[in-house]
């Protein structure tokens, strides 16, 4: 029997994915071999990787002029390829911190040139995310860099500001519902929260934008590059690009992105009805920035929760430990999550209630 997994990442995948690529592991559609032994320029592996781009562009209905890639590092290497690529010599990069991911992402920027936080609410408790009016915004900023979900605090942008130039780490939100790609410059996301398996990051961005690499950036971090060699400069990831090919026709499936945000609110909104009518649980992020992807609560005590944690996970639900960093449960419910495992949480939470409320 397979877990309800609701760790907040690597997370959950769905299992008709699994399956295919249980199926396909050892020989793919009859060519011998393994995705993962494939060249990566061969005809088997390059007619994955393009689809895999119509995909993302089909998906998130992406313009022309924009470029899909596939790279790695995760986002914390965005973190340092960001300001390095498009913050300029006496520019200044404005940043929202929102929390521990956004917070990551300030360090390194600040490591490499000029520095604005336009708003600062990562260490507020109910956590939130900014509210676009309390945005001081730079004259002529590089760009403004958000945080569109943050995992640990379980709070997320509802409506997003508008920029010459918005970038966003989506990393644990991506194709979670609609987005009007043509806003933003930039999109990053690591893949192992909400799209496949850790090892590729998927970026899209502006092409225009890569014209503001400096010479002195070395090859493999110019956007440039990979745009240039459609992510093929080096080896990229194939297994991993293989399995974001795979959740990329699930989600064409399962109604694209309109489908999944009514799939992912219900999810969220029976979870936080679960917590709102206890006096037992509370939980921790403003209602009007809560997250649809990770939950976050507390109980009346540390004890309670470590309780709360073992005997769920002794009922086959895991992974409900909160971030080290704040404690408290998480219950990450990505797009491949099951309602049934929403359901089968709220009936537990209920139970452990009526014994220890």
């Amino acid at each position: 029997m397979r877990a309800y997994n609701f760790s907040a990442g690597p997370a959950v995948l769905p299992e008709e994915v699994l399956k295919q690529a249980q199926a396909e592991l050892v020989d793919y559609q009859g060519t011998g071999m393994s995705v993962m032994e494939m060249s990566h320029r061969g005809k088997e592996y390059s007619a994955i990787h393009d689809e895999t781009i119509a995909n993302i562009k089909e998906l998130l209905n992406i313009p022309a002029g924009y470029s899909v890639l596939f790279l790695t590092g995760g986002a914390s290497t965005q973190f340092a390829m960001i300001p390095m690529n498009l913050l300029g010599a006496g520019q200044t990069a404005d940043y929202t911190n929102s929390g521990a991911w956004a917070s990551k992402a300030i360090k390194e920027a600040k490591a490499l040139g000029n520095v604005n936080v336009v708003a600062d609410c990562g260490k507020e408790i109910p956590t939130r995310v900014p509210s676009i009016n309390e945005l001081k915004l730079t004259d002529n900023a590089a760009y403004l860099h958000i945080t569109s979900n943050e995992t640990i605090s379980g709070a997320q942008w509802k409506v997003f500001p508008e920029h010459d130039c918005l970038i966003a780490d989506m990393s644990s939100d991506m194709l979670s519902r609609p987005l009007d790609a043509s806003k933003f410059g930039l999109i990053y996301a690591g893949a192992q929260k909400n799209l496949g398996p850790a090892g590729v990051t998927l970026v899209i961005i502006k092409d225009e934008l890569a014209e503001r690499c400096p010479e002195t950036v070395p090859t493999m971090f110019r956007y440039k590059t990979h745009i240039e060699n459609n992510s093929l400069y080096n080896t990229v990831p194939t297994f991993p690009v293989y399995i974001l090919c795979l959740v990329t026709r699930w989600l064409k499936a399962k109604g694209g992105l309109e489908g999944m945000k009514k799939i992912n609110e219900e999810k969220a909104s029976k979870l936080y009805a679960a917590i709102d009518t206890s006096d037992f649980y509370k939980g921790t992020a403003v209602k009007e920035f809560r997250s649809d992807m990770n939950v976050t609560w507390r109980l009346p005590s540390e004890e309670l929760e470590a309780q709360f944690v073992a005997e769920a996970s002794k009922k086959n639900l895991k992974t409900l430990k909160g971030h080290r960093s704040v404690g408290g449960i998480r219950a990450s419910i990505y797009n491949a999550f099951p309602m049934e495992g929403v359901d089968a949480l709220i009936s537990f939470m209920k139970e452990f209630e009526a014994k220890n409320g």
